[in-house]
């Protein structure tokens, strides 16, 4: 039978995962999110991390977090920002399931976290820099900014689930990434039985 203690662990790495998705829409919302949680002790974060609790880091990621959600709107910047915004989402990810994981070995802690959150948030951002491409290709990059509202809604909307209900969210989060990875080493697969069939 798991203790109180055990449930709320596994809690918050679920919320760490959650936000860490929210990280591949957008990198600053969750940042900001898990710093005002911790904040006002909706979520425990460690001992080391009560930097991202102060003041000005607040601030500073909160007008960073404007500023990325304005910047997607600008033609041409979106697809731009894309390649800062994917190493980001990895540190992101990372930072925030380390965050949140009991005191370990720093190696453990850190390696746990680079693969629980800074995995999470680089497959959502890949998935998304994918479909952003096929937006600029397909409509010339007329449909970008109706995308870019999605991500931002999206990134906010992970946030208060991963808030709300960390758990049931984070089963959702783990399932659906798991789906995207079968599907997208399927259709790679396809691809590459078509090209090979195509050279014979």
């Amino acid at each position: 039978m798991e203790t109180a203690s055990d449930i709320g662990m596994l809690s918050a790495v679920m919320a760490g995962i959650c936000l860490s998705a929210a990280a591949g829409l957008r990198v600053f919302i969750p940042i900001l999110a898990l710093g005002l949680a911790g904040r006002f002790g909706l979520l425990p974060l460690g001992e080391q991390f009560a930097w991202m609790m102060s003041e000005p880091f607040l601030v500073v990621v909160g007008i960073a977090a404007v500023m990325e959600a304005t910047a997607y709107y600008i033609p041409i910047v979106d697809n731009l920002l894309d390649l800062v915004a994917t190493p980001a989402a990895l540190a992101g990810g990372t930072v925030i399931v380390s965050s949140l994981l009991p005191e370990m070995n720093p190696l453990a802690q850190w390696g746990a976290a680079a693969l629980l959150g800074g995995g999470t948030a680089g497959i959502v951002q890949g998935s998304t820099v994918l479909a952003r491409g096929l937006s600029t290709a397909s409509t010339g990059g007329l449909a970008n900014p109706l995308f870019s509202t999605g991500e931002t809604g999206g990134s906010v909307l992970a946030v208060a689930l991963a808030l709300l209900v960390p758990v049931f969210f984070g089963i959702l989060v783990i399932a659906g990434l798991v789906m995207l990875l079968v599907w997208i080493t399927t259709r790679s697969g396809r691809l590459r039985r078509s090209e090979r069939a195509g050279q014979d």
